[in-house]
C-alpha cells in the first residue's frame, strides 16, 4: 500500500468515530430542526402540515424574540471584549512570573471545570445572601443590590459569572501562544530600549494573532448560545428581561405553547445570525494574521 494511501486510511480510521458522533448528535438533529421549522408540528402529534415560511415571518414579528436577540447581542459584545481582555491579561501576568506558574494556571482554570448550573446556583447564594450580609457588616452599601431581580443589574451579574467561568479556558490558549513568542525578539527589543507596552504592541500581539482569532471565535459562539448561566441565575427574569435567545427558544418549545416548528424556526434564525457574525470575525481576523 502506498504511503499516502496508508496515511489517509489511518487518518480516516482515527477521525471516523468523531465524525460519526458529530453526524448523529449534531448534524442530523440540525437538519431535522431545519425541516421541522417549515411545519406546524407541536412535538407530540404524529401528523403535521407544511406551512412554508410562516414560522419565520411570525418569528421576525415576535417582540419577545426580538428583545431576546437584542439582549443577547449586548451580552455577546461585552463577553467578547471583556473575556478576551481578562484572559490575555491573566496569561501575561502568569507568564511574567518566575515561580508557581502551574499553580496559578490551575487556580484560574478551575472554574471552567465546574458545571455552569452549579456555578450559577453558587453565585445566586453569593448575590442574594453573602453580599447583602457583607454590605451590612462591613458598611459597604453598594454591595447590597438586587443582583438577580433588577434587569439592569442582573445583566451584569450574568456577565460576572460568565467571565468567572470562561476566562480561565481562554487564558490557557493565550498562555500557550505566549510561550511560542521567540525570546530573542524580546531581548533585541529590550536592548533597543523598548518598554513593556511597545514590546507587547509590536512583538507579542502580532505573534499571538492566531490565538486571538481562536479565542474570539470560541467566545463569540459560546456567548450567542449561552443558556445555563441565565437559566441558573435569573431564569430569564424578571419579566423575561434577561432572556437570551437560547432560553427563549427553549421556553417556546417546552414551556409556553409547545410549538416545536415555531421554536425550530427561531433556532434557525439564531444559527444564521451566529454564522454571519462568525464568518465576518474569521475573515477580519485572518486578514490581520496575514498583515501581522
Amino acid at each position: 500500500m502506498p504511503r499516502a494511501l496508508r496515511r489517509y486510511t489511518m487518518f480516516t480510521i482515527f477521525v471516523a468515530p468523531a465524525l460519526l458522533f458529530f453526524a448523529v448528535f449534531t448534524l442530523l438533529p440540525m437538519l431535522g430542526g431545519a425541516a421541522y421549522s417549515f411545519t406546524n408540528w407541536n412535538g407530540l402529534a404524529r401528523t403535521y402540515s407544511f406551512i412554508g415560511f410562516s414560522n419565520y415571518t411570525e418569528a421576525l414579528r415576535d417582540h419577545a424574540f426580538m428583545q431576546a436577540i437584542l439582549f443577547t447581542l449586548k451580552y455577546v459584545v461585552l463577553m467578547v471584549l471583556l473575556q478576551n481582555a481578562i484572559a490575555l491579561g491573566l496569561a501575561l501576568l502568569i507568564e511574567s512570573r518566575r515561580k508557581a506558574k502551574g499553580a496559578y494556571r490551575t487556580v484560574f482554570f478551575m472554574p471552567n471545570l465546574m458545571s455552569m448550573i452549579i456555578g450559577a446556583f453558587m453565585w445566586t447564594f453569593i448575590f442574594t445572601k453573602l453580599l447583602p450580609e457583607l454590605a451590612e457588616k462591613a458598611s459597604l452599601p453598594f454591595l447590597d443590590q438586587a443582583w438577580t431581580s433588577d434587569p439592569k443589574i442582573s445583566f451584569f451579574s450574568i456577565v460576572i459569572v460568565s467571565l468567572w467561568q470562561g476566562a480561565g479556558y481562554m487564558m490557557i490558549i493565550y498562555v500557550a501562544a505566549l510561550q511560542g513568542v521567540p525570546q530573542d525578539l524580546k531581548e533585541a527589543a529590550r536592548i533597543d530600549g523598548a518598554n513593556g507596552w511597545q514590546m507587547f504592541r509590536s512583538i507579542t500581539l502580532p505573534m499571538i494573532t492566531q490565538a486571538l482569532t481562536i479565542c474570539i471565535f470560541l467566545t463569540l459562539n459560546a456567548a450567542f448560545n449561552t443558556f445555563d448561566v441565565v437559566y441558573g441565575l435569573t431564569g430569564g427574569g424578571p419579566g423575561r428581561k434577561t432572556e437570551v435567545v437560547a432560553m427563549h427558544i427553549f421556553q417556546e418549545a417546552f414551556n409556553y405553547n409547545y410549538r416545536f416548528g415555531f421554536a425550530n424556526a427561531k433556532a434557525m434564525i439564531l444559527f444564521l445570525i451566529v454564522l454571519i457574525f462568525t464568518l465576518i470575525q474569521v475573515k477580519v481576523m485572518k486578514r490581520r494574521e496575514i498583515e501581522a
